[in-house]
């Protein structure tokens, strides 16, 4: 926006940062206790009290996300291997830089995806849930999991948002966001990852042994 337009029209845009988690980034004006939050302006527009667009949206390349455990463990508290098939599920959703998570079905949601349809020409997806089963083998003494990463990427741009009568002295209000959410198996050549993990018993969980009748039992602890 320009100065003139900001003439113009007689509002201000409030730039805020990725850094700032919502605090007034550098090159806006003084912040004052009446002005609104990262978190104020995307509940707004989550619930539709203000209108919204995100604009510009650009992609960063795709990488593989943390491995987290999508099974029960298996433990093995014989003197030989233990081989069973385990099943798993895993579910990963969206958030952006202030922790804002964004459900799936909702306004913010249906925002991202026309954004990105009119830029990209493809949808965005807030949420992926994958499940399915993988045989593995336990050595004795040991725990034994399923593990999976998701394929991940950004998406970063500015929401404006426009309100009927001002809010904190201001029809609109800008702010710079960075939403990170699931992207499809072999975005920019990254591939989803499933992988078995073990790891030794604990002493505890060696003593615990003895009071079980089935020696190779499955916790979701």
């Amino acid at each position: 926006m320009t100065e003139r337009r900001r003439g113009r029209y007689g509002r201000r845009a409030l730039a805020l940062s990725a850094a700032s988690l919502g605090l007034v980034g550098a090159a806006a004006l003084p912040a004052s206790a009446a002005d609104l939050s990262v978190r104020q302006i995307m509940a707004d527009c989550a619930s539709g009290a203000g209108k919204c667009t995100f604009n510009d949206p650009k992609f960063g390349t795709a990488y593989l996300g943390n491995y987290k455990r999508v099974s029960d463990e298996l433990h093995n508290c014989t003197g030989s291997d233990a081989t069973q098939t385990m099943s798993w599920s895993d579910t990963v959703g969206s958030s952006d830089t202030a922790g804002v998570t964004i459900s799936v079905g909702g306004k913010i949601e249906g925002i991202l995806d026309v954004s990105v349809q009119a830029n990209y020409s493809h949808t965005w997806s807030s949420s992926h849930t994958e499940s399915s089963s993988l045989g593995m083998t336990v050595k004795p003494g040991e725990v034994g999991w399923i593990s999976r990463a998701q394929v991940m990427r950004n998406v970063s741009g500015t929401w404006q948002t426009h309100y009927d009568d001002p809010k904190a002295g201001h029809y609109y209000w800008y702010v710079d966001d960075t939403v990170t959410g699931p992207a499809p198996n072999g975005t920019d050549g990254v591939h989803n990852a499933v992988v078995v993990k073990t790891r030794p018993m604990t002493s505890a969980e060696k003593s615990a042994c003895s009071t079980r009748t089935a020696k190779v039992f499955r916790s979701a602890n």
